[in-house]
Order: C-alpha cells, then structure tokens, then sequence
C-alpha cells in the first residue's frame, strides 16, 4: 500500500561503500560516511526503499494532503476526501525528529526447543561447569528429551511466540538452528517449523541444522557421526530448508577432524557452513572455519589473534556473543574494540538458547558498549550490516538505502546512540518491518 515516513532525526543509513561487503575497523565509527542529516523522507513501496530525500520534496510529491500536527508520533492516514493522483500514498509516519536506524539482524540464535532449565542457574552458583551439568544430565541433553516430544504446532507455537518478543525490540532478519533433536525425524520437524515461521511472519528466518550439536545417548560417538553423515545429512539435503550446516566445534563435544568430515560432506550438497568455535578455550575452530571457508565461526572467545586475522583475510565472520558469558557469569572479556583496531570483521547476535534467554538485541549492544567498551555505532554496524553480509541474500543488507528491503527501526531519541544505552528500556519507538508497521 505504500508508506512515507518523514521529519526524520539522524538517520543511521551505514550504506558506505559496498553495502553487500562488511565494515571493518576506522570505517565501523565513521558517522559522516553512514548518517544522513535531520529532516529526511523514506518512501516504501512493495517492501522496497523507493526514495530518501528531504521530508518537503517527498510530502508534496506523494502527500500533499498531509499536515503535521501537534500529536504524538503515529501514522495519520490520507483523508477519505483527499484527491488520490497518480502518485499517492496512503499513509505517512512523522517521526518528529526522532532518529532511525536499522532493523536488527540476529544471525545466531537457537530458537526451538522444549523442556526447561531454569535449574542449572543454581548449579553454576555451586560452581559446576558447563561441561559438568553436561554430563549430570542437563545442558543439551536435557533440552533435547523435551523437544523430541514437541508436535510440529508445538514448535511453531512457542517459535513464534519467541520471534514476536525480539521483533518487539527491532529485530526484523533471524538466523536460528535445528540442534535439540539429534536424530533424523526432529532435526527435519525443527526445520520444517522455521519455513512454517518464516512463511507465517513479516520477519525474515534463515535455518540452519546443527544435528552436530552434541552426542544423543543412545549412539556411541561413531554410530552419531555415522548418522549424521549418511543419513541426517543427505535427508536435510532433499528437505531443501537448511541454508547452511552447523557444528559445535569445541573441546568435549565435536572434534576438529569430524568437524572438518561433517562440513566438507556438506558442501558435497551444496551446503555451505557456520560453525560454533572457541567458546571455552582454543582449540584452533576459528582458524578451522577459515580454513574451511564457512560463513561464520561463533563464539570465538577464546580464539588467538592469528585465528581472527586469517578470518578476516578468508571472508569468515567472527560473530560474538557476549549474552552467553553474560549469564553463565563468565568475565566479559571479548577483544571487540582490540577488533576494531586491529581491522578484524566482526559482528553481534544473541545467542537465545535454553540457558540464554536474551532475545534483545539493544540488550545485547548495552553490554558490548558499557561492558566492553564499543563504541555504540561500530556496536550498531556490527548488529546490522555486518551480519547480514553472511546471509547471502542480496535484498537484505542491515542498512537503509534507494532499493534495498525495508526493515529499520524508529528511535524515541534524536540520537542514533540511544538504542542501546538502557537496558531496562526498549528505544524503540516503532518497527517497520518489510515495509509494514509491527511495533
């Protein structure tokens, strides 16, 4: 139907450059490239960015029988008397000087899942280790003898349940993974629930299967390795939902040599791999996934600077995730600004799993900037732009530009820099997602 928002504060377009490329180092806190001045007008159309310029040029052009008034910031709707022309659009969002920036892009989260275990937060006070609730029958293992239990409504159900919570906070674009399964029939009902999602809400779902999650009990570690490669995969494969392959490369769980089987079998089917590394020490996963050529390594805790050098140099996204020692009370120590002053790519996501659920991303922006240090606008790149370049999907770039798709958020601040200062307080004021209004 069309929308045009106007009287625009600073708007945060981060279009510098190749917008399909990532942003790196001096350009991640170079405002002057990537904002646009007060007063603009964004005219959307079909879920595309048609026009930015100024807010006069674009109302009398498109809306020349709107007038401000002296309300609240809200769409006003075109008059039922006014005169439609060639040109007209029906609605018109004043954002009376409040900034924009983009909509969100969590590029890992674990969405799917069953059970609870709210427990193992005690445990970790007592002072067990993640391996060790592991192996006292929690973690994964836990999650994955509820979820094999869950209907494929069930999953839809409480997927979109939580998809809804991180729109609410600006979230338009999510990558999330299959994983609490663990054999062959769940694994393909989880990613079968993540196209129903995707299909069924505005926002944007990418799955992933991460069937090499961790080892199910009733198969010896060769039998599941077995599994995973002659039977999980190729089934995934013809499924055709899986965008790419997942494993959680780390001490205790998948080695780096069956990480290395289980990705190279992937791309034997076209598959294309993130992977979960260096999350509790280095093991030589960042460097693995550079080596590999995935999409992503996660994590990356613990990864030696020439791991995140060679990421850089290979095209592999290091993505952190600080929600995750956030909660399991782990020091926040990620080298994000030593990133950006080294001229790492990097980016940010959420993590949402049972034992981390965080599904803001501006929660997540508080701590790298209060926590780490980073500056709030390299902070907002590496929540937008820079994922989605490991999308592969060239509508959606994490920016606001003439073509691109129209997801991107409304400020209640003047300043770009507001959305993620406050933990307690969402900062968005209204979320535009694929052209239509969620929030």
């Amino acid at each position: 139907m069309g929308l045009l928002i106007v009287n625009t504060g600073e708007v945060a377009h981060l279009a510098s450059g190749d917008a399909n490329s990532p942003l790196t180092g001096a350009d991640m806190i170079d405002r002057e490239s990537n904002t646009s001045p007060t007063g603009q007008a964004i005219l959307i159309q079909n879920s595309v960015i048609e026009r930015i310029c100024e807010s006069e040029s674009l109302i009398s052009e498109f809306a020349p029988w709107w007038q401000p008034d002296n309300g609240n910031t809200g769409v006003i709707n075109s008059p039922t008397n006014a005169t439609p022309g060639p040109s007209t659009i029906p609605s018109v969002l004043d954002c009376k000087g409040n900034a924009v920036i983009p909509g969100f892009v969590d590029c890992h989260t674990h969405l799917l899942w069953g059970g609870d275990r709210s427990n193992e937060a005690a445990l970790r006070e007592q002072g067990y280790s993640y391996r060790e609730i592991a192996e006292m029958g929690g973690g994964i293992g836990k999650t994955v003898r509820s979820t094999r239990d869950m209907s494929l409504d069930d999953m839809c159900g409480i997927g979109l349940k939580r998809l809804n919570a991180m729109i609410s906070t600006g979230t338009t674009v999510i990558e999330t993974k299959s994983g609490y399964g663990l054999e062959l029939e769940a694994e393909l009902r989880m990613l079968e629930a993540m196209k129903l999602m995707d299909e069924s809400s505005d926002a944007k779902i990418f799955p992933t299967w991460l069937g090499a999650h961790d080892f199910p009990p009733e198969h010896s570690r060769s039998e599941y390795l077995d599994d995973l490669l002659t039977t999980q995969l190729p089934a995934v494969a013809e499924q055709g939902i899986a965008c790419w392959a997942d494993v959680f490369c780390e001490d205790g769980w998948f080695t780096n040599e069956e990480t290395e089987d289980i990705v190279r079998a992937a791309l034997e089917f076209d598959i294309p791999s993130r992977l979960h590394v260096d999350e509790f020490e280095d093991s030589g996963g960042l460097a693995l996934a550079a080596e590999l050529g995935a999409v992503s390594g996660d994590h990356a805790a613990k990864s030696t600077p020439a791991s995140r050098q060679a990421a850089t140099d290979t095209g592999t996204m290091q993505t952190f995730l600080p929600g995750t020692p956030y909660v399991l009370d782990n020091p926040l120590d990620l080298p994000l600004q030593e990133c950006v002053e080294q001229g790492w790519t990097f980016s940010l996501a959420t993590d949402y799993n049972p034992n981390c659920e965080i599904t803001s991303i501006p929660f997540i922006g508080y701590l790298a900037t209060t926590r780490m240090g980073l500056d709030p606008f390299a902070t907002l790149i590496a929540c937008t732009r820079n994922p989605s370049t490991t999308l592969g999907d060239v509508e959606i770039t994490g920016t606001i530009e003439e073509g691109g798709r129209a997801d991107l958020n409304i400020l209640n601040s003047q300043s770009v820099d507001a959305w993620c200062l406050t933990p307690e307080e969402n900062h968005i004021m209204s979320t535009i997602l694929s052209g239509s209004i969620v929030n």
